[in-house]
């Protein structure tokens, strides 16, 4: 019987796409879009960001000297949160299971993009409590994050019901006890709690 249910964030309940941050950034420095991925990626700033270790304003600052970008604080903060997009499950969904049971947000996720998504997105109401990457110290796959949760949905591993769409961090979740599944669609999450006789 499940007693907790636990959401991802980015890619299962909103999409997100970094190609119009990697774009807007490029007209704000001398890099071009594929450039400034490939800077990012040889460094281990996000990384360090989504879990807590450098705070929101030295980020900001290590990527403008990276970058040599031309923006100011709070214009770097709209390029990065501007990769969210579309919500991906029906918000009746989530208030439903609200309703029934303890719902958490388990996110890899940063100190700029969390607070704008909790703003900006009102699905995120629903969430009874929210495992965060940054404050957590710890990124998915990392069991700590999985613990850290489900110490929080004050239940056991396998009362615990999870969804993500990224398959190693389902399997980081099953290992641990959890049932997981693969996030491919609102439809296919609502044909899986129906199969475990998870109702909302």
């Amino acid at each position: 019987m499940h007693k907790a249910i636990i959401f991802d964030l980015g890619k299962v309940l909103v999409h997100f796409d970094f190609q119009p941050a990697y774009r807007a950034l490029e007209s704000v420095c001398p890099h071009p879009a594929a450039e400034i991925r490939r800077l990012l990626a040889g460094t281990n700033l996000v990384e360090r960001f989504e879990t807590g270790l450098v705070e929101p304003h030295d980020f900001a600052a290590q990527v403008t000297s990276l970058l040599s970008l031309r923006v100011d604080y709070s214009g770097f903060c709209d390029i990065w949160n501007s990769i969210f997009r579309q919500t991906l499950v029906p918000e009746s969904l989530l208030e439903g299971l609200a309703a029934r049971y303890p719902l958490l947000l388990l996110s890899n996720t940063n100190a700029i993009h969390f607070p704008m998504i909790r703003d900006h997105y009102p699905l995120v109401r629903h969430f009874r409590d929210f495992i965060l990457s940054y404050e957590v110290k710890a990124m998915k796959p990392r069991p700590e994050i999985f613990r850290a949760a489900i110490a929080r949905a004050g239940c056991r591993p396998g009362e615990c019901f999870y969804t993500d769409d990224i398959p190693g961090y389902v399997e980081a979740a099953k290992g641990l006890g959890m049932d997981a599944v693969t996030f491919e669609s609102a439809g296919q999450l609502e044909k899986e709690l129906r199969a475990r006789g998870i109702a909302w």
